[in-house]
């Protein structure tokens, strides 16, 4: 690996970083302009795709609204060129309604992926593919099979 490839993978890897513990982790919405593009798309695997700032910020309250202490734990990160790839594990505690569940007030926890794409130093699109079988598991009035 070159050193311009090593540093923009290294670059890449700390935007994806501050992604989960700024904004994520936090609900830190003023780092917006400094991590992403401004025309961002998001999917997200609650069967959400938005574009733009206030899309993502629609989907951050959507998923604080469901699980108000909702914490991203990065697992791995692989990233080449413009592209890259984290492992994830989700948890929070199911305070308000998500997927067609009422809130239960237990404690979740499920994996996920997210692909990232990068432009000018920016995340400019994110893709995240989250374990809905064993999160809708979780979610059942009887913690049984959907």
């Amino acid at each position: 690996m070159t050193s311009k490839n090593r540093s923009m993978a290294n670059r890449n890897r700390a935007l994806i970083n501050a992604w989960y513990s700024r904004m994520w982790n936090r609900w830190d919405k003023g780092v917006f302009s400094d991590l992403l593009c401004p025309d961002i798309s998001l999917r997200g695997s609650l069967g959400v795709a938005v574009k733009g700032y206030d899309g993502v910020s629609a989907y951050m309250d959507q998923i604080r609204g469901a699980f108000p202490d909702f914490h991203n734990t990065v697992e791995e990160i692989i990233s080449e060129g413009p592209t890259a790839f984290a492992r994830l594990t989700y948890s929070g505690t199911h305070k308000g309604e998500v997927l067609g569940f009422p809130p239960t007030g237990r404690s979740i926890r499920y994996a996920g992926t997210a692909a990232f794409r990068f432009h000018d130093g920016r995340i400019c699109q994110v893709w995240v593919l989250g374990d809905l079988y064993n999160l809708t598991r979780q979610l059942q009035p009887s913690g049984g099979e959907p």
